[in-house]
């Protein structure tokens, strides 16, 4: 229960106790109920330990299997009889109350309230919450086996529970968070329009279905605030539920495309686009499945049968895992190999932040074990209650919130995602054979190095080998105004400077046309 002063409110919080009278109440009989009303951090003034008395002459061992969960280290009573009058644990006016300490209303941090109820004209108990607490309600039947009450307890803020309105502006931020997101990612996706990929086209839906879910979450917890747990409130249960399913399907579907290279290493999946599609519909209706079933079955009458209903679940969920990591494993692989190191370290940022998701959840896991193993089980609920949602619920929202960041970012729209995608990295200048620089004098090139001697004749053309697929062009010398001198017959030879170029490959060649293709 939280404080009024806490979250605010049109009404003071209390617990309201009414007992039901019994039809079958017999003429001139009034059965009496014990009932208590306690903060747990006053649970040691419930009760007195025993000294040295026979605990079987006080009555005690009923108590005892009432309360299991105020264990102490002594034995104690907690129901004010007769004997225990006689015994000096209570007086003879709070015979059928609860024993508790004395002076309690000094030592105690709230309000404890301690009476016996006669079920003939049982009247209502009101338990004002003056700070926020863990409080409970205890009764114990004196002189009747069977009766019933209702109990109600009733928060400033609305009919939610206390441990789950936190969740109210939890998802509400993280609505706005995803509409940010959506907004940003539209902005680019608008800006590059016509230069967008297939995958790109799958995070805008997964976006603004992101946005959608949150907010229907955000819906149902303010609906259930204002009206309590009626029939729209357990609508929207199950609309949400079916919501969160279809987010685990779709998000484990684009994990599994983004790590196949669809849209950045392959434009198409083939067939392998039907099979992952169909393995997300089947993880999506078993997990649909799955949720109705913990909705309409309670962990108390849930039998052997349920393993139909997890089992296909893990399976799906294992065949996507083992799925996603291999083909992750395959891509990185590809990518090394034909040394496109552009891309091969997009999807190393993918395999990081995938492992640093692993491991931030199971450092999680780890800590939490460790911090409930030195709890006892009396007070792990009481000293936890307020922070559960974020231990089942919350933390994982902000991972998979980080996730979907981080991939947004990495696949973001740009303006050459096409010829990004359609493109692959020409070699480093460090892989290729460095070129030599022509000197001044302007000479062509020859194969091979050959001495060259003067003559009367014109020079003879030099005629292209039919093998070379592309000439290399040279710049002419420019043309002298006055005649050139011709050397003497009896002159020395003199040797022409040549140069080699290095022939471009095959597969040069071609990347090179289809990269000239493309920029037209």
């Amino acid at each position: 229960m939280y404080s009024r002063k806490a979250w605010g409110g049109n009404v003071d919080p209390f617990i309201l106790t009414k007992f039901m009278k019994p039809e079958d109440i017999p003429e001139g009989e009034d059965p009496v109920v014990s009932l208590v009303v306690f903060e747990w951090q006053d649970k040691h003034l419930i009760g007195k330990p025993v000294e040295n008395e026979d605990v079987s002459t006080l009555g005690m061992s009923k108590v005892v299997e009432v309360w299991p969960r105020l264990t102490f280290h002594e034995q104690r009573v907690y129901i004010c009889d007769q004997g225990n009058v006689d015994a000096g644990y209570c007086k003879d006016k709070d015979i059928g109350a609860f024993i508790t300490a004395d002076n309690t209303t000094e030592k105690s941090r709230s309000q404890v309230i301690s009476m016996a109820i006669h079920l003939k004209d049982p009247p209502a108990i009101n338990y004002p919450i003056k700070r926020t607490g863990y409080y409970c309600v205890g009764t114990w039947g004196n002189e009747i086996e069977e009766y019933s009450a209702v109990v109600e307890f009733r928060n400033a803020f609305g009919e939610l529970p206390a441990a789950q309105i936190v969740k109210l502006p939890f998802y509400a931020a993280f609505t706005l968070v995803y509409a940010l997101l959506g907004i940003g990612w539209g902005i680019l996706y608008y800006l590059n329009r016509n230069d967008i990929l297939p995958v790109q086209n799958y995070i805008t839906a997964i976006v603004v279905f992101l946005v959608v879910e949150m907010f229907m979450t955000w819906l149902f917890y303010d609906y259930q605030n204002r009206h309590g747990l009626n029939t729209g409130a357990k609508v929207l249960l199950v609309v949400v539920s079916i919501l969160s399913a279809f987010r685990n399907s779709f998000s484990f579907f684009l994990l599994l495309i983004v790590c196949m290279g669809y849209g950045v290493v392959k434009l198409s999946l083939g067939k392998t686009m039907i099979y992952v599609r169909w393995l997300a519909i089947t993880h999506f209706v078993f997990g649909v499945i799955y949720s109705i079933a913990s909705l309409s079955v309670t962990p108390e009458n849930a039998g052997p049968l349920v393993l139909l209903v997890v089992l296909p679940l893990a399976a799906t969920l294992t065949a996507f895992y083992v799925w996603t990591l291999n083909s992750l494993n395959f891509t990185l692989r590809d990518l090394v190999q034909r040394k496109q190191t552009v891309k091969a370290a997009m999807y190393k940022k993918l395999w990081w932040c995938i492992l640093t998701s692993i491991i931030v959840i199971f450092a999680f896991f780890f800590v939490n074990s460790w911090t409930f193993a030195g709890q006892s089980d009396e007070d792990f609920v009481p000293n936890h209650w307020s922070t559960r949602w974020f231990i089942l619920d919350g933390w994982l929202n902000l991972i998979y919130f980080a996730d979907v960041a981080f991939v947004a970012y990495i696949w973001r729209p740009t303006a050459n995602n096409r010829r990004f995608a359609m493109s692959d990295e020409v070699s480093t200048p460090h892989q290729l054979p460095k070129l030599k620089e022509p000197e001044a004098n302007h000479t062509l090139p020859h194969r091979s190095p050959r001495t060259t001697t003067a003559s009367t004749s014109p020079p003879a053309t030099r005629s292209t080998s039919a093998k070379t697929s592309r000439p290399v062009k040279a710049t002419a010398p420019p043309r002298p105004n006055h005649p050139p001198t011709i050397p003497s017959q009896a002159a020395a030879p003199t040797t022409a400077t040549s140069h080699r170029f290095p022939l471009p490959s095959r597969r040069s060649l071609r990347r090179c046309r289809a990269r000239a293709w493309t920029a037209r």
